[in-house]
């Protein structure tokens, strides 16, 4: 397949990419600068020069593949509202210039606002600001074959530049190692290469469904977290209050465990990975 993918060189995205091209796949990817863009033609992929912003060149190039997968976002939180909208728009943008056909859209979401033990088949809470899944469902009602890939709230790895690194950072500048209450408040966690299969194997079974949930560690408590990254960086583990946490508390606080049993069956899903805590017990985490 002719694959387009936005944020080809990001965390996740760039992984996408080596997973497709290994499995023979042709992929075109964006890019905002000519070091990515190097970096991603390296690889055996097609270049595009664009951004988010750029919703005439993702139409072009959307209108020319045989699916899409959208990885890109924002990550400033400080602009998170903002961030949503221009998702939003992408979204919407990449789906109408699939409608009418069979080509597949892939786009990513997150677990917040999910219950606990969520399925695949739990629908997405309209509260959360971010507003991918609703945007694929809306898009799924005009007859587009639309998915979304529920990302675990860590996909881990070395080089990670996500939540995990926001927490250690906590913990470095506040000298302890923290959790909320008792602690046993439940995230999930994904090995970045595991990740990344979920999209193709997707693809390749024809995306069938409406979710996928990309979780291999599905409930992994926060004091468990916090425990490691206090034995790593010599620090006490202990209980705060959410204002230790700042912007950061809603998350350090929350729920996001749920089963990908669904996803495993479905499309033969083994994530061979390391797990979340033993991959955040490595030096490398931690500068080391």
């Amino acid at each position: 397949m002719r694959i387009l993918v936005t944020g080809a060189t990001g965390w996740v995205g760039s992984a996408v990419v080596d997973d497709l091209l290994k499995a023979g796949h042709k992929v075109t990817g964006l890019a905002r600068s000519k070091e990515k863009a190097a970096s991603l033609a390296a690889k055996g992929a097609t270049v595009i020069d664009g951004s988010l912003e750029d919703l005439g060149t993702l139409r072009d190039a959307a209108s020319v593949a045989d699916a899409v997968i959208h990885t890109a976002f924002n990550h400033d939180f400080s602009k998170f509202l903002e961030s949503a909208e221009q998702d939003r728009k992408v979204i919407d943008v990449l789906g109408r210039t699939l409608e009418g056909s069979d080509r597949p859209l892939l786009v990513t979401s997150g677990l917040s606002g999910l219950p606990k033990g969520a399925t695949e088949a739990d629908s997405p809470n309209p509260a959360v600001p971010r507003k991918s899944e609703m945007a694929a469902r809306a898009l799924a009602e005009r007859g587009v074959r639309v998915a979304t890939v529920r990302l675990a709230p860590s996909v881990h790895g070395l080089g990670d530049h996500g939540f995990m690194p926001i927490v250690i950072g906590t913990a470095r500048k506040t000298g302890v190692s923290a959790y909320i209450g008792d602690g046993m408040n439940a995230w999930s966690g994904v090995y970045r290469l595991d990740a990344a299969r979920v999209y193709r194997l997707a693809l390749e079974h024809g995306v069938t469904e409406s979710v996928y949930h990309a979780v291999a560690d599905e409930s992994v408590s926060f004091k468990d977290i916090a425990e490691v990254i206090g034995h790593r960086l010599g620090l006490p583990v202990e209980p705060r209050e959410r204002e230790h946490f700042g912007w950061f508390a809603n998350m350090a606080g929350g729920n996001m465990s749920v089963s990908s049993a669904h996803t495993r069956a479905l499309l033969g899903w083994r994530p061979t990975g390391p797990s979340l805590l033993s991959d955040l017990d490595q030096p490398g985490y931690y500068g080391g």
